[in-house]
């Protein structure tokens, strides 16, 4: 915005006065001024805040660019927060079936039913449950004071309580048809790059249609008083002439930089249809392996544990073999649950990639 204000103005004229004192008779100083303004600076000063301009506007897309970024990184270290207090929950429902599972075994040991390698086994796996909860609240910890810093909470701030679960996943996705082209129309990086392509092309059409100009034209008035008391005044021209010095260099660097410039407007193009392809496609999968989670596998081992609990209440499995199926439950509550942040975490992708909206009814008229 700066730079827009200073292109938009005049350069100051520039005043000059000299005076020269006579050492003879008739003792009268002769006094010189003059007044001068560039000239040129005026003629180029549209084209100068345009460019300036088209640099604010491509500012603004690349601060929005990350605030977009921020807003997708946020979600999705919230996602790995809740699905972390999830998982905190789940373990701790492991821990307490490992535990009855332990003083079973305890029981047994003491009576004499089962070995010592036995019982020591179903200590170890009470101790590395736990440790494995440990390691969760520890993961669940960092993850809550990254959120806090990308939000800029502290103090009472940070006692903020997230809802206990992860969101429902919605009964449809978005179209994800034609989403490569919505990615080019609104990804505000790229339209970023696009008006700095623009900016240099403003820029090298500039200085080679001028480069045989005088480099500044100040155009002026000049004012003497003489000594015999005669004031003498009128216009001034200086002109720097451009005949060693015609820009060539700074030409040959512009026309460098827009080459540059489209490379890498076209590599980033490249790049924002691969992201939108693979973001796409790990929503899709991740949908799918949430849905074969809930319909499927979960229903399984919940089956797998009633069956077991029959064939115990029958005296035809011990309670090891209870307990085992009840883990595996739990286990694979647990993978249903990482699968579910993993479809929020790709959606939150899916929305970064195509520039932060899924639904291109409610493009503004410029995008």
């Amino acid at each position: 915005q700066a730079d827009l204000v200073q292109a938009s103005l005049l350069k100051n004229p520039t005043f000059a006065a000299s005076w020269r004192f006579p050492d003879v008779a008739p003792g009268i100083t002769d006094a010189e001024y003059s007044l001068a303004q560039d000239f040129l600076s005026l003629v180029l000063m549209p084209l100068k805040t345009k460019v300036a301009k088209i640099n604010l506007e491509a500012t603004q897309d690349r601060v929005s660019h990350e605030v977009i970024h921020l807003i997708s990184e946020v979600k999705e270290e919230f996602y790995t927060y809740q699905a972390e207090v999830q998982l905190e929950q789940r373990l701790n429902l492991i821990i307490q079936a490992d535990q009855a599972a332990a003083d079973v075994a305890k029981a047994q040991h003491d009576s004499g039913n089962i070995s010592d390698a036995g019982y020591v086994n179903q200590q170890a796996q009470v101790a590395s449950a736990r440790l494995a909860l440990s390691e969760a609240q520890k993961q669940k910890i960092s993850t809550r004071e990254k959120l806090n810093r990308l939000m800029g909470l502290w103090g009472e701030e940070t006692e903020w309580t997230p809802k206990p679960s992860l969101p429902e996943l919605p009964e449809h996705d978005p179209s994800l048809n034609h989403l490569e082209s919505l990615a080019i129309g609104q990804r505000r990086d790229l339209l970023a790059l696009h008006k700095q392509v623009d900016s240099i092309g403003q820029m090298l059409a500039l200085k080679t249609n001028t480069r045989f100009l005088p480099a500044s034209v100040n155009v002026g008035v000049d004012t003497e008083k003489q000594t015999d008391g005669q004031r003498i005044t009128g216009p001034t021209l200086d002109l720097e002439l451009p005949i060693f010095d015609q820009g060539q260099g700074e030409v040959a660097k512009l026309a460098a930089e827009y080459r540059q410039a489209q490379r890498q407007l076209q590599s980033l193009a490249i790049r924002i249809r691969s992201e939108v392809r693979e973001a796409r496609d790990t929503l899709k999968i991740n949908r799918d392996q949430v849905a074969y989670f809930k319909k499927v596998v979960v229903p399984l081992n919940v089956q797998s544990v009633n069956q077991t609990l029959l064939q115990y209440n029958a005296m035809q499995v011990n309670t090891y073999d209870l307990f085992l199926a009840k883990q595996r439950e739990l286990d694979t509550e647990r993978d249903y649950i990482q699968a579910w942040r993993d479809y929020w975490i790709s959606r939150t992708q899916l929305e970064e990639a195509v520039g932060g909206n899924l639904h291109p009814t409610q493009l503004s008229p410029q995008h």
